[in-house]
C-alpha cells in the first residue's frame, strides 16, 4: 500500500472515531444513549408499533406520482403535504392536459382544507431549492387559491427538512423518497427505465392504510402548529385496513420543536437495530452511504459472517448530487473487509436501448434484511439523515411484503421474471448479481465506478465532522 493511502486509512480512522463518539455523547445527552446499547428487536421503543395496516411499495414515479394524484383528486376532508421541494408547475401525470401540482392543490382546496409546509431552503444560496425559489412557489401555490402553504425555517445550520408526506382525509398517507418536484432531476419513470437525457430516475415511495396512518397525520400535525401557529384537531386512528405491522420513525434534531425539544432518533435506531440482526442478507438502495454507524455495522458482518449464506448488495447512483467520495471510501473499507469473500456487491443501474445509454439516478431509500424487515422512506444513510435533517421513514416486519418488494426490484433491476429469481437469495446474488455486474454488456446493473479497496478514506469523516455534526 502506498504511503499516501496508509496516511489516508490512519487519520480517517482516527477522524471515525471521533465522530462516532461525538454523536455518542451528543445521543446520551439528549436521553437516547440507547440507541447504541446494542439491543435485540427489530422495533425502536420509543415509537408505537401499529397491527392491521396495507402498506403498498410504490415503484418509481409511473407508480407512485399518479396515486399520489388519484388520492389528492378524491380527498372528502383535508390534504397535508410536506416535503424538500415542492414545484408548482410539476405535473405528476404525464397524460394530456393533466393539471399541474398548483392546479390540483387549488380545485382540492375548493372543497376540502389544504395545507402545505415547505422546507424554506438554505440561508445562502449553496444548493437547491434557494430561498427564492421556495418563496416564489408558496406565492403560487397560494395565488387566486384557498390552498394553505406555510415556509419552515427551523431546519438545523447546513441541513434541511427533508421528509416527503403526504395526508389525505387522515385515512391514507404517502411515505417515501419522491419530491414533487423536477428540480435536480425528473421523477417521472418507468420500471423500463428508457435511455434519456440527461438520466432516468429509480425511487420508492409507500402508501400507507390502517392505524400507522394516524402517526403520519400527528407528525404533520405537530409541525403545522408550530410553524404556522393553526391549531388542527388530533388525528384519529384508522381502522385496520390490512394484516401489517408498522412503525413511524423519524429523526428530529434537538432544538428544533418545541413538541420534541430532545430531538427524536427512533430512525436511526430501526436502522442499526435490523442490521445487527442480519443473517443472511442485507439489501440496500439508498442515494448515499457513508455514515459510520451504518457502515461499522456491515464491515463487522463481512469480517465475520453470522451465516455462510451471508450477502451485501448495495445499489448506489454512479454519481451523487454529492459525497460521491464519501460513499467510495466506505466501500473500500467494506471491500477490504470482504477481502475476497465475495459477499458484497456494489452496483449502479444504467439504461440501454441498443444505441443510446444513460445512467439511472438511484434516489431511493429501501433497505430490507433477511426479507423480514422493510423501511421505505427519505432517509439516507449518511449524517445528514441519521442526526440533523428532518426525516421520516416507515418500517414493517411484513416478511411477505419484504420479500415480495425484492423480487419486484431485483426483477427490475436484472430484468428477469420474478419466477426465476424466486429462490435462496445467495444464489441469486453469487450466480446473476455478480455475473452482470463483472461482465461487459449493456445490463441494468453495472458496478460502481471509482470503488477499489484503496479508494479514499479520508473525506467520509472528515466531512462528517465539519458538516454533519
Amino acid at each position: 500500500m502506498a504511503l499516501l493511502d496508509v496516511v489516508d486509512a490512519r487519520i480517517g480512522d482516527g477522524l471515525e472515531s471521533l465522530l462516532c463518539a461525538h454523536h455518542s455523547r451528543r445521543l446520551r445527552k439528549l436521553g437516547w444513549g440507547s440507541v447504541f446499547a446494542g439491543e435485540d428487536g427489530w422495533w425502536s421503543p420509543r415509537s408505537p408499533v401499529r397491527d392491521g395496516n396495507r402498506v403498498d411499495v410504490l415503484v418509481d414515479g409511473h407508480e407512485l406520482l399518479p396515486a399520489v394524484a388519484e388520492a389528492i383528486s378524491s380527498a372528502r376532508e383535508s390534504v397535508h403535504l410536506a416535503g424538500w421541494c415542492m414545484s408548482p408547475d410539476f405535473q405528476l401525470t404525464r397524460e394530456p392536459g393533466a393539471p399541474t401540482l398548483r392546479e390540483l392543490l387549488a380545485a382540492t382546496a375548493e372543497r376540502v382544507p389544504v395545507r402545505v409546509l415547505l422546507w424554506a431552503g438554505p440561508p445562502v444560496p449553496m444548493f437547491e431549492p434557494t430561498r427564492k425559489r421556495v418563496r416564489a412557489a408558496r406565492e403560487e401555490f397560494m395565488r387566486d387559491s384557498a390552498v394553505s402553504c406555510v415556509i419552515d425555517a427551523r431546519e438545523r445550520t447546513m441541513h434541511c427538512h427533508h421528509e416527503k408526506i403526504v395526508v389525505v382525509d387522515g385515512s391514507v398517507a404517502f411515505v417515501g423518497g419522491m419530491d414533487l418536484t423536477a428540480v435536480e432531476g425528473d421523477r417521472h419513470d418507468t420500471p423500463e427505465h428508457p435511455p434519456r437525457h440527461p438520466l432516468g430516475w429509480h425511487d420508492i415511495g409507500t402508501r400507507l392504510r390502517g392505524p400507522v396512518v394516524a402517526d403520519v397525520a400527528e407528525h404533520f400535525r405537530a409541525r403545522w402548529q408550530e410553524i404556522a401557529g393553526e391549531e388542527l384537531p388530533p388525528a384519529p386512528v384508522p381502522g385496520p385496513a390490512g394484516t401489517s405491522s408498522a412503525q413511524l420513525v423519524r429523526t428530529i434534531p434537538e432544538r428544533t420543536y418545541d413538541f420534541v425539544p430532545r430531538g427524536e432518533f427512533s430512525l436511526l435506531d430501526s436502522y442499526l437495530r435490523a442490521l445487527r440482526s442480519a443473517t443472511r442478507l442485507v439489501y440496500l438502495e439508498n442515494q448515499f452511504l457513508w455514515s459510520p454507524e451504518v457502515t461499522e455495522i456491515l464491515i463487522e458482518k463481512l469480517r465475520t459472517p453470522p451465516d455462510p449464506r451471508f450477502r451485501v448488495v448495495l445499489v448506489l447512483p454512479r454519481k451523487p448530487s454529492n459525497g460521491a467520495d464519501t460513499t467510495r471510501g466506505q466501500l473500500g473499507r467494506m471491500i477490504d473487509a470482504d477481502d475476497g469473500g465475495r459477499r458484497l456487491i456494489a452496483a449502479t443501474l444504467s439504461s440501454h436501448d441498443g444505441q443510446t445509454s444513460s445512467s439511472v439516478y438511484v434516489h431511493a431509500k429501501l433497505a430490507i434484511v433477511d426479507d423480514r424487515w422493510l423501511s421505505v422512506g427519505s432517509a439516507n444513510l449518511n449524517e445528514h439523515s441519521l442526526f440533523n435533517d428532518t426525516e421520516v421513514n416507515v418500517v414493517t416486519d411484513d416478511a411477505d411484503l419484504a420479500r415480495r418488494t425484492r423480487l419486484r426490484l431485483w426483477s427490475e433491476h436484472l430484468r428477469r421474471p420474478v419466477e426465476e429469481l424466486d429462490r435462496a437469495p445467495e444464489d441469486v446474488v453469487d450466480g446473476l448479481w455478480r455475473d452482470l455486474v463483472e461482465s461487459e454488456g449493456d445490463h441494468r446493473v453495472t458496478s460502481l465506478p471509482g470503488v477499489s479497496r484503496r479508494a479514499g478514506r479520508l473525506q467520509g469523516p472528515l466531512r462528517g465532522l465539519l458538516v454533519d455534526g
